[in-house]
């Protein structure tokens, strides 16, 4: 029975990527197929890339850095809580290492602009005199 846990574990490493690349490929066929069967029926190519268009602009929205960090810290903050009060000081040290990932996520997305309006406001910032 031993032996199987070391197994078991250097499987999981190769089935659970191998399972989001099957389950991702799956997931975009079907958006992919939809987008064909409406393009069938739209008759001018104008529509057609609007369509594209639509699919494709959620790609190209910036990371919010803040609120992942926001997040973060609140899964740190979660973890170390659980392990304060029911699994021990394992947990409590992975939620402080977690939560302070989140807080530098945060502070990074805080000073580094990443929208195009803040850039802008940030340029502009900069150049007055």
């Amino acid at each position: 029975m031993g032996e199987w846990i070391p197994l078991a574990g250097m499987l999981t490493g190769i089935i659970i990527p191998v399972a989001v690349f099957i389950w991702q490929y799956y997931e975009g066929k079907g958006k992919r197929e939809t987008a064909l069967e409406i393009a069938k029926h739209l008759e001018d190519p104008r529509k057609v890339e609007e369509l594209l268009r639509m699919f494709e602009e959620r790609k190209g929205e910036p990371i919010d850095y803040r609120r992942g960090g926001v997040i973060t810290l609140s899964v740190g903050i979660g973890l170390y809580l659980l392990g304060a009060t029911a699994l021990g000081p394992l947990f409590k040290g992975a939620g402080l290492l977690v939560g302070t990932i989140g807080i530098g996520t945060f502070v990074a997305g805080t000073l580094f602009p990443n929208t195009g309006a803040e850039l802008t406001s940030a340029v502009e910032r900069y150049e007055e005199p």
